[in-house]
C-alpha cells in the first residue's frame, strides 16, 4: 500500500523546491538541502521522491536542463560557457553529456538546428494544436517593460498543464475561504516550457497573494514571487490557446527583442482565471522575467 504524505513532509519538501528554483546555478547538495527539509539526508532522498515522484539529483539535472534548453534557444549571445554556469555547472564537457542524455543532442546542435520548428509535445493535445496552428502567426500584443514588485503568495504545487490545475485552483479557494483570506489577486507559476517538455511533466504553482504570514503550512504552502523588470504581455483567450500564444511570444518576439530571459520562472497574473470560470475564458498578464545583455 502506498503511504500517504503528511502536510508536514509536503511543506517541508515545498521549502526545498522553493529553495532550489530560487537559483539553480547553486551547488544544491543532497546534504544542504536536507537542512532545508530539517531531515537526515537517508529520510530526505526517500521522501523527497514520494512527494516528487523522482530522486532529488534527477529533478535538479532535469530543471536545470530545462533552463539550458531555454538558454540556447532564446540568448543567441551567451555562450554555452556562459549558459553552462549559469545550468550549476563548472566545465562544458560535463554540461554536454548531461545536455545531451537528455535531450539526444549536443547543446551546440540543439542551438543550430531547426528543432524548435519541430512537433511541440504540447501539440499532441488535440486542442491545443487546432489553437496553435490558428494562432501561431498572430500578432503578438505589445508589451510593456514593467519593474513589478515582489509579491508574498500562499501556493499549491500541480504537476501537469491541463485541465487538472483546476484542483490546485480548488483547494486554494477552500483554503482562502476557511482562513477568510481575499481570493482576488491570482497568479500562475509556469516553470516548464512545453514546447520540449512533456505537458504531464510540466510543474505549475497557483498563487495567491497573502497580506500576512500563514499560521499552520501543509499542502498549502508560502514564498515570495520574485520582482524585478518584466516583459508583461495582456492576453486573451478560452481554455487552449494560452500555451500558443506564450510558445508564439517565446518564439517570435524574445530571440529579436534585446533581452535575455532569467532563470526566475515566468508566470501569469489572472484577471479572469479560465481554470475557475465556467466558459473557460481567461484574461491575464504574462509577465516574463527579463534584463539587457551586458
Amino acid at each position: 500500500m502506498k503511504k500517504i504524505q503528511t502536510s508536514q513532509q509536503i511543506s517541508r519538501i515545498n521549502d526545498v523546491l522553493y529553495y532550489i528554483h530560487k537559483d539553480i546555478s547553486n551547488e544544491l547538495s543532497a546534504k544542504e538541502l536536507a537542512n532545508i527539509a530539517a531531515y537526515s539526508e537517508q529520510h530526505f532522498h526517500r521522501l523527497f521522491k514520494a512527494v516528487v515522484g523522482e530522486p532529488v539529483h534527477h529533478y535538479i539535472r532535469r530543471i536545470r536542463m530545462e533552463f539550458a534548453a531555454n538558454q540556447l534557444t532564446f540568448d543567441a549571445k551567451s555562450t554555452v560557457l556562459d549558459i553552462a554556469n549559469k545550468s550549476g555547472f563548472t566545465s562544458v564537457s560535463s554540461f554536454s553529456r548531461a545536455f545531451k542524455s537528455m535531450f539526444d543532442m549536443s547543446p551546440g546542435h540543439w542551438r543550430n538546428s531547426e528543432h524548435y520548428d519541430n512537433e511541440k509535445p504540447f501539440l499532441a493535445d488535440k486542442e491545443i494544436a487546432e489553437c496553435y496552428q490558428r494562432l501561431n502567426k498572430m500578432e503578438i500584443p505589445q508589451c510593456k517593460l514593467i519593474d513589478l514588485p515582489k509579491r508574498h503568495v500562499a501556493y499549491v504545487r500541480h504537476q501537469g498543464y491541463g485541465r487538472s490545475i483546476t484542483n490546485a485552483w480548488h483547494i486554494l479557494k477552500v483554503w482562502a475561504k476557511n482562513q477568510e483570506r481575499d481570493f482576488s489577486q491570482q497568479f500562475g507559476l509556469h516553470h516548464s516550457n512545453p514546447a520540449w517538455v512533456e505537458l504531464e511533466n510540466c510543474r505549475y504553482v497557483a498563487c495567491l497573494v497573502i497580506d500576512f504570514p500563514i499560521q499552520c503550512r501543509g499542502i498549502v504552502n508560502s514564498m515570495t514571487i520574485p520582482g524585478g523588470l518584466h516583459a508583461v504581455f495582456k492576453l486573451q483567450g478560452k481554455y487552449g490557446e494560452l500555451l500558443p500564444q506564450l510558445s508564439n511570444i517565446l518564439e517570435h518576439w524574445l530571440p529579436t527583442s534585446g533581452y535575455k530571459m532569467l532563470s526566475t520562472p515566468a508566470y501569469v497574473h489572472y484577471h479572469k482565471n479560465h481554470f475557475l470560470t465556467e466558459n473557460e475564458q481567461f484574461e491575464l498578464d504574462f509577465c516574463l522575467p527579463i534584463s539587457i545583455f551586458n
